[in-house]
C-alpha cells in the first residue's frame, strides 16, 4: 500500500465556507427551482461593445495570437498610466511602475508569492476578501487580523484602526512587513478619504512596512462620494502598490484584465516573477482593455448608476419589511446585519435556511473571517424585480419561522 505524501502547504487552508452553500444552491436548481442569487459578486450585465468590438477586431489579425509580455503589452500598461493621470492626477511610468495582469486576484497572488518570506508577518482588514488573507498563509506568512470598524455612513472609524495597527505593530515578532487595505472595502462596503492614506504613509515610513492597496470597487461610487487613491498621497510610491480589475467597471470579469501600480522595488519583483510563471494575457484581450480604459467612458457611469439604482431598491425593500440595513456609498455590495431574531443560528446556518426556505442565496459573513459573523453579505447583481420578489420571500420566511 502507498504510503500518502503530505500537502502540508494545501492543509494550512481550511475547508471553502461558501462551499456548502454553493453545494445547495446547485442542487435546487437541478431540482428545477429558481433561486434568487445574491451571493458572488460576478456582474450580470454585458461588456459595452465598443470593448467586444475591439476584441473581434484584434482577434482577426494573425499577429495577435502569439505568445504576449507577461508583464502586459506597452500600450495597455500605457493605457494604466493614462487612466491614473485622468483619474488621480498621477504620473506613473508604464515600464517600471506599472505591470497588468490576469484579474486583480492573480496579480495579488503573485504578488506576495514574489516579495514575501516564510514568517513573515502581514497585517490585514478583518473581515477580509478572503485571498487578501491566505495569500500570505499559501506563502509561508502569518496574518495578524486588524479588525475594523465603521459608523452609519459606512466610513471607517479611523481613530479605532491606527490604535489597533499601533497595538499589532508593537506586539508582533518578526515586525510586520505588510499592511493590506481595500477600499471600499469588501465584504463591508467600508470607505475612507484620502486623509486616511497620509496617515497611513507617515506611519510605513515610520514603522518600515509596504502597503498594498486594493480599490477594485474605485469606481462603484454613489451619490457625491469619490473614491481617493493611496497615490494621491505624496511619497506613497516609496512604500505603497495598488491594484485595480477591470472586472467590475466594466463588466470584464471573465476577462480577467486587472494590474498593479507603484513602488518600483515592488513592480519589479512582480514582473519578475511572472516572467517565470506566465506569458501573460491573450493579446486580444489586451488591445480590447487598452480600449476599455482609453475610450469613452459613457459605460461606467451606466454600469455605476446600475448598482446605485439597485441598491436603492434593495434597501426600501427589505427596510419595509423590518430589516434595517445601513446604505453604502460604494462598490457592489450590501452588507447586512442579520436581524436580531436569527442572530443565533449564526451567518451560514440563517444563509442556510434563507436559501432553502425563501429560495434567495446570500454570502455568510463568517466566510470572510470570525469578524464577518453576524452579518450577510448581498451582491447588487439581481434586477428590481428579482430583488422586491427576494424581499417577499424573506417577509414570509420572517413570518414563518419568527423566534
Amino acid at each position: 500500500m502507498f504510503d500518502e505524501i503530505e500537502f502540508n502547504k494545501i492543509k494550512r487552508l481550511p475547508k471553502y465556507v461558501f462551499a456548502s452553500i454553493n453545494e445547495i444552491k446547485l442542487q435546487m436548481r437541478r431540482n428545477g427551482e429558481d433561486v434568487i442569487d445574491f451571493s458572488m459578486g460576478n456582474p450580470d450585465g454585458p461588456t459595452p461593445e465598443h470593448i467586444i468590438n475591439k476584441l473581434c477586431e484584434a482577434a482577426k489579425k494573425p499577429k495577435n495570437h502569439g505568445y504576449s509580455v507577461s508583464k502586459g503589452i506597452y500600450k495597455l500598461r500605457l493605457a494604466v498610466s493614462n487612466w491614473y493621470k485622468r483619474k488621480y492626477n498621477v504620473s506613473l511610468n508604464p515600464d517600471t511602475e506599472v505591470c497588468a495582469t490576469m484579474g486583480s486576484k492573480e496579480g495579488y497572488v503573485h504578488l506576495i508569492q514574489a516579495i514575501t518570506n516564510p514568517g513573515d508577518n502581514a497585517i490585514v482588514c478583518s473581515p477580509a476578501y478572503p485571498i487578501h488573507y491566505y495569500a500570505f498563509i499559501l506563502n509561508g506568512a502569518n496574518v495578524i487580523n486588524l479588525p475594523i470598524k465603521w459608523d452609519n455612513e459606512m466610513y471607517l472609524d479611523i481613530e479605532s484602526y491606527f490604535n489597533d495597527l499601533q497595538k499589532s505593530i508593537k506586539s508582533a515578532f518578526p515586525k510586520p512587513k505588510f499592511v493590506v487595505v481595500n477600499f471600499p472595502h469588501n465584504p463591508t462596503t467600508t470607505i475612507v478619504k484620502k486623509e486616511f492614506y497620509e496617515r497611513l504613509v507617515s506611519i510605513a515610513k515610520q514603522e518600515r512596512f509596504y502597503i498594498i492597496s486594493d480599490i477594485a470597487y474605485a469606481e462603484l461610487c454613489f451619490g457625491d462620494f469619490k473614491t481617493p487613491s493611496i497615490f494621491e498621497v505624496d511619497g506613497a510610491k516609496d512604500v505603497a502598490v495598488e491594484t485595480y480589475t477591470l472586472s467590475k467597471t466594466y463588466n470584464m470579469a471573465g476577462w480577467r484584465v486587472g494590474f498593479v501600480v507603484g513602488n518600483k522595488k515592488m513592480i519589479e519583483a512582480l514582473q519578475k516573477i511572472k516572467s517565470w510563471i506566465d506569458y501573460g494575457m491573450h493579446n486580444p484581450t489586451q488591445i480590447a482593455a487598452t480600449i476599455a480604459l482609453d475610450g469613452e467612458q459613457d459605460c461606467v457611469e451606466e454600469i455605476k448608476s446600475k448598482y446605485e439604482h439597485r441598491m436603492e431598491v434593495l434597501i426600501k425593500s427589505f427596510n419595509s419589511i423590518g430589516w434595517e440595513v445601513n446604505k453604502p456609498k460604494a462598490s457592489m455590495f450590501v452588507w447586512a446585519k442579520i436581524p436580531n431574531d436569527y442572530l443565533h443560528l449564526g451567518s451560514l446556518e440563517f444563509c442556510k435556511r434563507i436559501l432553502q426556505e425563501a429560495k434567495v442565496a446570500f454570502s455568510p459573513g463568517v466566510g470572510f473571517g470570525e469578524n464577518g459573523e453576524g452579518y450577510v453579505r448581498i451582491a447588487l447583481i439581481e434586477n428590481d424585480k428579482r430583488i422586491r420578489q427576494a424581499s417577499k420571500n424573506l417577509k414570509n420566511f420572517f413570518q414563518k419561522f419568527k423566534k
